[in-house]
């Protein structure tokens, strides 16, 4: 359904988005991920045509829809597209069921079709008891279901989301994820996602593109991604909580011995054992912090710059200071280079 080759968008002597290409299969939840400053946001101001590509092609089916090389790209509105913000952008002076409709009288559908569109998508986002509301008369999370009804109410083919749920809580970022979800396999559509959020990611995401420094990292299914890593950046970025890399020469003799001295072994948190004694195995860490997850522990230790994180069934009792010791794993799970290229 969406096909990127070579896109690249420089803003004076920045590139933020350097050459990206990948296809996106129709009906796909693709998300893609990455620390501030990445490019996701570009890339998807230039799926949403906010944004002249500098170079490279976007392709929403079979129809090419910017061209960066000859230096044109069809409008926005002709694209078939919606969009939701950050910042839900609704019409402060139009109520709830006022903004739902705006989007399909501008689209010359009949007012009693645009009625019963309206009533359909606002009981699709269990807000219909709110339609007569303005803006400000509502919380966030209902701010941003509008935006969403809003978004959908002309069938758009491709959804794009900008970090809708940024401005949330914790506990509502939980289930608008589940009502996206729920959007998304309601409608159809395909849908682009853009977040800084792993987990989110991870959770929300048929297809994920790891983004860094404006290049894609690995492009898979979040299961890809975990089980096999194809950098060392994405083996640190993704996962609850992340794999650990151990740089070879700070490994025990008994395991650094038959691999590259320069390279980063890395453990997955759960192959990792801890004890509040050292062994002839294990490494010493200063324990940094504790926290419970589903019924095991997360362990996290520092030395020096290096900080590895275990997952364990029964947690030592350490306070802030004390040595912790990390068993690993024989064999590490990947090797990658000092550049982070995977080894093996």
């Amino acid at each position: 359904m969406i096909r990127i080759e070579k896109l690249t968008k420089t803003f004076d002597t920045f590139q933020a988005v350097d050459h990206m290409s990948f296809e996106v299969p129709q009906g796909a939840f693709l998300v893609l991920v990455g620390p501030s400053g990445c490019g996701k946001s570009t890339m998807l101001r230039m799926l949403a045509g906010l944004e002249l590509p500098s170079g490279g092609t976007v392709q929403f089916g079979d129809d090419t829809v910017s061209d960066g090389d000859k230096g044109w790209m069809i409008d926005p509105a002709k694209r078939n597209t919606g969009l939701v913000f950050q910042s839900y952008a609704l019409w402060p002076h139009m109520t709830v069921a006022g903004n739902v409709d705006w989007p399909l009288k501008v689209a010359g559908m009949s007012k009693p079709d645009r009625q019963a569109r309206v009533s359909e998508v606002l009981a699709m986002l269990g807000i219909e008891a709110l339609a007569a509301r303005y803006p400000n008369e509502i919380s966030g999370g209902q701010q941003q279901r509008v935006a969403i009804a809003r978004m959908i109410a002309p069938r758009p083919a491709i959804l794009l989301f900008d970090e809708p749920l940024s401005n949330l809580d914790a506990k509502l970022r939980v289930e608008m994820r589940t009502e996206l979800l729920r959007v998304h396999r309601a409608t159809g559509a395909t849908s682009v996602y853009v977040t800084h959020d792993q987990v989110e990611a991870m959770t929300m995401a048929s297809h994920v593109a790891v983004l860094n420094g404006g290049k894609i990292e690995q492009f898979g299914t979040p299961e890809e991604l975990v089980r096999d890593p194809a950098t060392a950046f994405v083996a640190t970025f993704v996962g609850t909580p992340p794999a650990n890399l151990v740089p070879v020469s700070m490994l025990p003799e008994q395991h650094a011995k038959g691999l590259r001295a320069d390279a980063l072994a890395m453990y997955r948190p759960e192959n990792i054992t801890s004890s509040a004694e050292a062994s002839a195995n294990s490494m010493a860490f200063e324990f940094a912090e504790a926290s419970p997850v589903a019924g095991r522990t997360m362990l996290t230790g520092t030395q020096g710059p290096l900080r590895v994180t275990a997952v364990v069934d029964n947690a030592p009792r350490l306070q802030i200071g004390d040595m912790v010791h990390f068993g690993l794993p024989e064999t590490p799970a990947a090797m990658f280079a000092p550049n982070g290229e995977r080894l093996s």
